[in-house]
């Protein structure tokens, strides 16, 4: 652990970080499909006209669905699918505003493609696996079965 961070220390317990990146990918994954879903559903209510916008439709319908779930149970429901929950730098669950730094940090990197190839690289190669807006926020992704019981 660093002086700053109360997240777990990977060194002395790598079981938290334990295969993070590829659940976050999963996660990934399911979310957007997810996402799509929820967007084709909503594409009547636009008289189809979001069609034209589709992409604008996924990135407002995501940044709403990512905001409220990770702000209601420090995961998207793809992360609580595969396990794994996001912390805060005191190892607690992020709080409503975390989670709308976290959402906007996530959105504005998926929308500048280098932002989000430095992102997946960081999360490869740092201890923690923790993406470039984990790095800012001082956030990171844990496995939900391995958390010491002093993380709630």
């Amino acid at each position: 652990m660093t002086a700053s961070s109360a997240l777990p220390d990977p060194a002395r317990n790598p079981a938290i970080y334990r295969g993070v990146v590829l659940k976050r990918a999963l996660a990934w994954v399911f979310d957007m499909v997810l996402i799509v879903i929820l967007c084709v559903l909503i594409l009547p209510f636009t008289a189809f006209l979001g069609v034209f916008f589709f992409p604008v439709l996924m990135l407002v319908i995501g940044f709403i669905y990512r905001w409220f779930t990770i702000a209601a149970g420090s995961a998207t429901w793809g992360m609580q699918i595969v396990g794994i929950t996001l912390r805060d730098h005191r190892a607690r669950r992020l709080s409503s505003e975390t989670a709308l730094l976290h959402t906007l940090g996530y959105t504005v990197s998926v929308a500048v493609a280098p932002l989000q190839l430095i992102s997946v690289l960081m999360m490869v190669f740092s201890s923690r696996k923790q993406g470039l807006t984990d790095h800012l926020l001082g956030t990171a992704a844990i496995n939900q079965a391995a958390q010491q019981p002093a993380i709630v």
